[in-house]
């Protein structure tokens, strides 16, 4: 056993075994990336196990009859190390990967079906790798389709809602147009993604890379490299990119980034970024950054892993995982204007608004905020910045819900004991009013309603769940229909008009 122990090369056993699907230097082509970052979300006994017995519903095969389970184990290993060579994917290896699919690229703007092409919902199935596209009306799906493999970040639309983009944690980015239900191009514009963000005028398509650091900006119409921004501070360090935002009032991108504390804003509508105080920059008396899209960095006490806007975009509610308190940054003076107290770790990035009014009678804006590490809820007033209430929930959650024209906010749970309850808040008394289980045991979570907030569209996380709708004024379940894994949801209307009841 011990000459067989020695003899175990896992990176021999890689190129015979797992080259032809995840590339040389392990960086992904049928199969996923295989590298430290690529793996951060999955555990080496799980990454051992699905090499010894494959994985359901994709093309990665059980190995057990062909390795030994020292071979299983050292491979499994192996790949959480970096590789020999650092890991490249500049702005050749972006335009080499473009694929576009010429015949679906100008048809004609007409949906191919009879549903209302504003109230769509695509539900993403982790499960295995499938985007359903849900009629709003009647909650039935249209048509569903595979994708590349762990998509992330959340679909976003251009402004009419014809066409859809997504990005997979290996950094494909799709084209998808909605109404002929093609596949139009896609570009891989990274090695690990987190999450892509559509400019209002559907021009412009920003990508947020961890691996590596880099903003990568392509064309919306058929997904070509328009530019390749490296991150690179103030301080000369470099830093992956937690996620990058569309700011539609302001007509930039918003980039949250994870290792240098600063927040970048990058205007695509042309309008010039000067570094440094500048007295009227219409004098022209100094130089701006060189386009297109010049980089506007504001600088920080703390990084902010995670960010929410106000509903104009003046604002930014921003955390970082390493303080306890958030910070409030003004987005136009660029600095911070004041302190959030915030227990745990709040998912800020979940938040939502609306209007609230006091024993008093006086209406003020508010926000909440669920929180990844303790069971409540902050609701945070939008003038003041202070916390007014703290609403106590069964465990951390991921995510909240509410819509425009819903009495109710919707909150997961997500994690531990209570992970099969969904509380619901009234937006009054901000109190829970009601919390379901849908199916005791399993993981339920993230809320979608539909265009008009008639519904409300809930995940049971499992590779044996469902989509389940509910009655959202009754809180009455209406119907089942069987996923595999299904997690985010996203309506047209309710993306593309900014509802004040779901993330942007």
């Amino acid at each position: 056993m011990g000459l067989a122990h020695a003899a175990t090369d896992p990176e021999k056993l890689y190129e015979t075994h797992c080259l032809s699907c995840h590339a040389p230097n392990r960086l992904g082509g049928m199969g996923p990336a295989l590298l430290p970052e690529s793996l951060a979300r999955l555990k080496q006994p799980d990454a051992a196990r699905a090499i010894a017995d494959g994985l359901p519903a994709t093309q990665m095969p059980a190995f057990k009859a062909l390795l030994q389970s020292d071979e299983i184990e050292a491979l499994a290993a192996w790949i959480y190390t970096p590789p020999k060579l650092p890991p490249k994917w500049d702005a050749d290896d972006i335009a080499a990967s473009r694929i576009v699919n010429f015949d679906a690229v100008d048809l004609p703007a007409k949906p191919v079906f009879k549903a209302d092409p504003s109230n769509l919902t695509l539900v993403v199935e982790h499960g295995d790798h499938h985007i359903t596209v849900l009629d709003g009306d009647v909650m039935e799906p249209i048509t569903r389709f595979a994708t590349r493999f762990a998509l992330h970040g959340g679909p976003k639309f251009t402004p009419d809602g014809r066409f859809v983009y997504w990005a997979s944690r290996d950094g494909w980015i799709t084209k998808f147009d909605l109404w002929n239900l093609k596949v139009v191009a896609e570009t891989r514009a990274g090695i690990n993604t987190r999450n892509l963000a559509v400019s209002s005028d559907g021009k412009v398509v920003m990508v947020a890379n961890y691996l590596p650091h880099s903003l990568v900006a392509l064309d919306g119409k058929d997904l070509s490299l328009i530019k390749v921004i490296p991150v690179v501070g103030n301080s000369g360090k470099t830093s992956r990119v937690s996620a990058v935002y569309d700011a539609r009032p302001r007509k930039s991108f918003i980039a949250a980034l994870k290792d240098i504390p600063e927040v970048w804003e990058i205007p695509y509508d042309g309008r010039p970024v000067y570094k440094g105080l500048v007295h009227d920059y219409r004098l022209k008396e100094a130089i701006a950054e060189p386009g297109p899209l010049p980089v506007r960095q504001i600088v920080l006490d703390d990084t902010l892993d995670d960010f929410f806007f106000d509903q104009n975009y003046d604002y930014i509610l921003g955390s970082s995982r390493s303080s306890p308190k958030g910070q409030v940054i003004h987005l136009g003076a660029g600095r911070k204007v004041a302190d959030l107290d915030l227990a745990g770790m709040p998912h800020l990035g979940s938040g939502i608004t609306w209007d609230w009014q006091d024993a008093a009678g006086k209406t003020h804006r508010v926000m909440a905020s669920p929180n990844l590490k303790d069971g409540l809820i902050s609701v945070i007033d939008m003038k003041t910045w202070k916390t007014i209430k703290t609403i106590p929930t069964l465990g951390p959650g991921f995510f909240l819900r509410g819509h425009e024209d819903s009495a109710y906010v919707w909150a997961d749970v997500f994690s531990g004991p209570n992970k099969d309850a969904m509380h619901v808040i009234d937006k009054k008394s901000l109190a829970i009013v009601a919390t379901l289980r849908p199916e005791s045991g399993k993981t339920t979570m993230h809320v979608e309603f539909d265009r008009y907030g008639k519904y409300a569209l809930v995940s049971l996380w499992e590779m044996d769940g469902a989509l389940i709708v509910y009655d959202a004024k009754t809180l009455k379940e209406i119907k089942r229909l069987p996923m595999k894994r299904p997690v985010g949801k996203y309506n047209v209307w309710n993306k593309t008009r900014l509802s004040e009841g779901t993330s942007h």
